[in-house]
């Protein structure tokens, strides 16, 4: 009974960490996204010109985006693993989502990194 509940407890913190996860993919997405309407502002207060601002806008509609996947992703990983343990069968991540995982978060660092490079 006991090894029952440590499972149970198990899944459920991996599920709230999937949430966490998601709501800073979200709200990262949403601070990158205003930053654009912020940067506008600024450089009409300022009188100078900017570049275009709709990569800022497109990069974090995309990281709001992702968040909403992320999640929806840990809640189906909760209720898969919630009935293998009820069933007594394992069920394992499928390897195509950690790959694809892996793949987007390598995407977003990538995609920092070079617009933090050109803007220097």
């Amino acid at each position: 009974m006991e090894s029952r509940n440590r499972n149970d407890l198990a899944n459920e913190r991996t599920y709230l960490a999937y949430l966490r996860t998601a709501l800073a993919f979200i709200a990262f997405g949403f601070v990158v996204a205003r930053f654009a309407l912020f940067a506008r502002e600024i450089s009409i207060v300022a009188h100078v010109h900017l570049a275009d601002t709709h990569t800022s806008t497109l990069f974090g509609t995309g990281m709001a985006a992702i968040g909403i996947i992320v999640g929806l992703y840990g809640t189906a990983r909760y209720v898969a693993t919630k009935r293998g343990l009820d069933t007594h069968q394992a069920s394992p991540m499928p390897v195509w989502a950690a790959g694809f995982g892996g793949i987007v978060v390598a995407a977003i660092g990538v995609t920092v990194a070079v617009a933090l490079f050109a803007f220097r």
